[in-house]
């Protein structure tokens, strides 16, 4: 269930051996297959772990809709994507119903790296450009070409490569813009001017501006209004920053593995709450898409896509859209249909910032609490003036949880920001347990410090 370091304290000790909160939660995982609804792995000891992370697992741990179309698919045919099968096909139309009609060609993976990885071959084959812009203290995959595209990684290992360009976050509680700033949109838009200009004058030519629809690994973080989106014209409507990148002749690249299907709660689509005008040139997807299964996707533009044709060089996949991951894809699209888990994000996630507000309210500690659906960040600061990362706190505050059976990690760049990405079967009253707990954990660190000092885990 979940990632093993879910299950370490934050200073890296156990408070029980691993192996025994292994076996624990791999029989736990049980509980989900006859009622997926129920997102607590109930032990064989009766204990309950409530997670709150699982982007992975959109639709519930072992949905048993997911788990029997796999099943019946690999009992007849699973095969490599050379040999034209059904459910490709079938999957690729239920996709494009999602999406504005010009992303329109889709080519399935196997991961969300791999997702990206391609993302950015097809960027440069369009253009013929070579260089990047993303954000600051972005992730976008762990293979060579994405490391080098993500701030959050390269930065402890070789560095910034030449042809990589670092725009500021959007963060308007962390970064140089903040809610007090007439319009922090526009001054990000413009850092992002600046960056490409700044390439641009090193005779640097931009392929593509890589962007999570909402940074995850940064902090959870919520772009501000406009941002990506300008009406400044009825009848063109780009992203600011995407007008910059376009002038410059670069695409925009989606990344939605971590916030796309419905996630957001009021669209399927992190990006569209940007505007329904505004059109990526590619989108990626990964994670959520399978629901644990390992499935990708890059949906691109006909333009883009035959550029990358174009080249003579054939893309092929063993296992990307195989007959049994398309399967997989198709009954997890039914499942966030049938069980309206959309429309359960907007409702749940909107309870859940109720109850985490309560929080900012009553704890000092909680210095500001942002999301949409659910994709919720609770940043936790040592100080109200300066905002310093609580990051110890944090640390202790997550191995608490977790001896409360509440699974939940961290994100951001001092490790300060709570996550809150369950699965979107998440219900009102997981809400109101995580949060009970929460906050009783909190009141107990406040009467052990009158003040937001340093914690250290006992050993």
């Amino acid at each position: 269930m979940g990632r093993g370091s879910h299950l370490f304290s934050g200073s890296g000790r156990l408070t029980r051996t691993h192996a025994e909160m292994s076996k624990e939660a791999t029989e736990a995982e049980n509980a989900f297959r006859n009622n997926p609804k129920f997102q607590r792995l109930v032990t064989p000891s009766a204990s309950c772990f409530a997670t709150t992370c699982g982007v992975e697992r959109q639709v519930g741990h072992c949905h048993p809709l997911v788990v029997q179309a796999a099943h019946e698919q690999n009992q007849v045919l699973n095969t490599n994507s050379r040999y034209l099968h059904d459910n490709i096909v079938d999957y690729a139309q239920r996709l494009s119903e999602t999406l504005p009609e010009q992303l329109c060609v889709f080519y399935f993976l196997n991961s969300g790296s791999e997702a990206n990885d391609l993302a950015l071959r097809l960027a440069r084959h369009y253009t013929g450009h070579q260089d990047v812009v993303v954000l600051d203290h972005a992730y976008h995959g762990h293979l060579s070409s994405l490391i080098d595209i993500s701030p959050y990684k390269f930065r402890n290992l070789d560095g910034q490569k030449e042809w990589v360009h670092v725009a500021p976050l959007p963060d308007t509680y962390r970064g140089p813009y903040r809610e007090d700033h007439p319009n922090p949109a526009m001054a990000y838009a413009n850092e992002v001017k600046r960056v490409v200009s700044s390439a641009q004058e090193k005779g640097r030519k931009i392929a593509a501006f890589f962007a999570e629809s909402l940074p995850s690994v940064g902090g959870q973080i919520i772009p501000p209004a406009g941002y990506f989106s300008q009406v400044a014209d009825p009848r063109v409507s780009h992203l600011l920053c995407h007008r910059h990148i376009r002038k410059a002749g670069g695409v925009f690249v989606a990344d939605e593995i971590q916030v796309g299907f419905g996630r957001v709660g009021k669209h399927f689509w992190a990006f569209q709450l940007q505007g329904k005008d505004f059109v990526p040139d590619i989108v990626t997807m990964g994670k959520s898409i399978g629901n644990g299964h390992p499935v990708a996707c890059v949906a691109a533009t006909q333009p883009v896509a035959r550029a990358f044709e174009a080249t003579g060089v054939e893309y092929f996949n063993t296992f990307g859209g195989s007959p049994v991951s398309c399967a997989v894809g198709l009954a997890v699209l039914n499942v966030l249909e049938k069980e309206q888990l959309q429309d359960h994000a907007t409702s749940v996630g909107s309870f859940l910032m109720q109850l985490l507000g309560q929080q900012k309210i009553k704890h000092p500690i909680v210095g500001d609490v942002r999301g949409v659906g659910l994709f919720i960040g609770v940043d936790l600061i040592k100080d109200e003036a300066t905002r310093t990362p609580a990051t110890e706190e944090a640390a202790y505050l997550v191995s608490r949880l977790k001896e409360n059976y509440v699974l939940l990690s961290t994100d951001g760049p001092g490790r300060n920001i709570l996550k809150f990405k369950p699965p979107m079967c998440f219900s009102l009253d997981n809400a109101r347990q995580v949060v009970a707990k929460l906050d009783a954990i909190l009141t107990d660190m406040e009467e052990k410090v009158r003040s937001c000092e340093t914690l250290r885990l006992q050993p």
